[in-house]
Parts: structure tokens; C-alpha cells; sequence
């Protein structure tokens, strides 16, 4: 006998529930920084040029890694329409729309605004997913918006952020929600990293004819800091962090995994002041504490029922 080979599966279960936290911390801070980089991005590049260039540059990185690794193309026809679909849902329309939104508002707001994914999310993946909502996950979620509205307003009563930028922010929250949802519902459990890369190339396909329409190539400023912010933004966002999002919504419930989105207020205000200088006011901090609970309600597992 050889016993000693028992003890290796029983490692395994630690180091599964260790990479979730993981993971999320990882994305959250990816995610709630792109704001503030894409806010200095777009001060050198029309939004819509910088994200058609960004999607198809991430989408031609990961087919090439991908062929590099000989990782076996497993999608269907479905498959590909589906990550296509979700390519334009989560990135296209999300970040076209997002991005245009920016302009008018300061990258604080935007990450606020986008924070109450959760709450859109947790409704639509109760009538479509059949995800339980209960009493402590409701009272969760509403503390949470709670707490996000109440900054939101007092920053709006300063008047440095305007309407126009309000109505495309929750657009684009929108879309991202209906891409969640579409992932979850339909998507496969494997090809993550071949589907990632079909979602970024049709994305810059879907944003490629928006971007020539509106905007002039001409007004592009070729700067060191627009270099830089590209280069975080492709590779360390529509890389790193899309493939990070899916990993995550394959070993957590929606509702669950976009509850962490709660966490971005205090992380995209810290980034807005430091890499923009935007002004962090006491009623951000003190809106931030309802949201901090609503996440621990949201997140707390559910009792088991008898």
C-alpha cells in the first residue's frame, strides 16, 4: 500500500474555494481602474476609435495565443453566434455607449452608477435564471442602491456631471446585465479563451462602422499616455479581466457575482482621485456604508430550507 496518495484531492477543495476570492479581488481592481484609464484615454482618442482598435487588437491577441497554445476549438456554430451576441451585448454597445457617457461625467459617478448591476441583475436572473431571491438578499440590495443613489445625488447637486452622461452610463449598464444573463442562460461551460476572443473581434467588427461614421482619425493624439492606457486597457481588461468575469460567473450565481460590483464605489473613487484628481466628498464615504452592508446581505449564503 501506498497511502500517502491519499492526502492529494484533499487539498484540492481548499485551493478551489481559495481562487474564488481571489479571482474577484483581481477583476474588481482591473475593473474599477479602467474608468479612471479610459476617462485619460479618451482625452487623446475619440471613445469609439479607441474601443473598435482595442476590441479587434484583444481579439487578434487571444487567437494568436490560443493558436500558440494549440487550444482545441471546441465551439459550435451556436457557440460562436452566442459569443458574438455576448461580444456586442458586453462590449460593443456596454463600452461604446459607456465610454460616449464618460465625456460627461466624472470616472467616480461612472463606477457608482455601474455598481448597481447587482440590483438589475439579481431581478432578471430571478425571472430567467430562477435564482432564489430572499427577504436578506432583497433588504441587501435595496441598502445597496440605497447607498449608491444617495452618493450619486450629492454629487450630482455639485454640477460638475451632467444628464446626458447619466442616461448613457445606465445604458450601458443595461447592456452589460442582458450579457450576464445571456451568458448564463446559453453559454458553454468550456472555450472560454477562443469564445473571449470571438466576443472582442465582434465587438470591433460591430464598433469598426461606428467609430468611421462619427469620429475622425484626425482628431487622434499620438502621446505616451494614450500608449500606455491602450496598452492597460487591452491587454490587462479585454484580456485579462473578460476571461477573469466569465471564470467567475461559471463557479458563482449571477446574482452573486455581480453583487461584487458593490465594492467598486470606494475602489473607483480612490482611483479617480489618484490618477485624475477628482474630488472625494464625506457624503461618498458616508454613502458608502449602507452599500458595504447590502453586499454582505446579498452575498451571506442563503439557510437551507427544511
Amino acid at each position: 500500500m501506498q497511502p500517502a496518495a491519499l492526502t492529494l484531492p484533499a487539498k484540492r477543495p481548499l485551493f478551489a474555494a481559495a481562487s474564488l476570492p481571489l479571482m474577484v479581488g483581481a477583476f474588481l481592481m482591473l475593473w474599477s481602474s479602467a474608468f479612471s484609464v479610459a476617462k485619460l484615454a479618451i482625452a487623446d482618442c475619440p471613445p469609439l476609435l479607441l474601443l473598435a482598435a482595442r476590441f479587434l487588437i484583444a481579439g487578434v491577441l487571444m487567437f494568436g495565443i490560443a493558436a500558440i497554445k494549440r487550444v482545441p476549438w471546441t465551439l459550435s456554430r451556436r457557440d460562436v453566434l452566442l459569443f458574438a451576441l455576448l461580444g456586442i451585448a458586453n462590449q460593443a454597445i456596454y463600452l461604446g455607449v459607456g465610454y460616449v457617457g464618460l465625456r460627461d461625467i466624472s470616472a467616480g459617478l461612472s463606477v457608482l452608477i455601474f455598481s448597481a448591476n447587482p440590483i438589475v441583475t439579481a431581478v432578471f436572473a430571478a425571472l430567467v435564471l430562477g435564482e432564489r431571491m430572499t427577504w436578506s438578499k432583497a433588504a441587501g440590495l435595496v441598502l445597496g442602491i440605497a447607498g449608491v443613489a444617495f452618493i450619486v445625488q450629492s454629487r450630482l447637486s455639485l454640477g460638475a456631471d451632467h444628464l446626458r452622461g447619466i442616461v448613457f452610463t445606465a445604458m450601458s449598464l443595461l447592456s452589460f446585465v442582458g450579457g450576464t444573463i445571456l451568458f448564463k442562460r446559453y453559454a458553454p461551460k468550456d472555450g472560454l479563451w477562443i469564445g473571449n476572443g470571438v466576443q472582442s473581434f465582434a465587438a470591433g467588427i460591430a464598433s469598426l462602422p461606428f467609430a468611421l461614421g462619427f469620429e475622425s482619425v484626425g482628431d487622434i493624439m499620438p502621446t505616451w499616455r494614450l500608449l500606455a492606457t491602450f496598452v492597460f486597457l487591452v491587454l490587462l481588461v479585454s484580456v485579462f479581466a473578460y476571461l477573469l468575469w466569465f471564470k467567475i460567473l461559471t463557479v458563482s450565481g449571477a446574482t452573486a457575482a455581480s453583487s461584487y460590483y458593490f465594492l467598486m464605489p470606494p475602489l473607483g473613487m480612490v482611483f479617480g482621485w489618484l490618477l485624475l484628481g477628482e474630488h472625494i466628498a464625506l457624503s461618498d464615504l458616508i454613502g458608502i456604508v449602507p452599500v458595504v452592508l447590502g453586499i454582505y446581505l446579498v452575498t451571506r449564503p442563503a439557510p437551507a430550507s427544511v
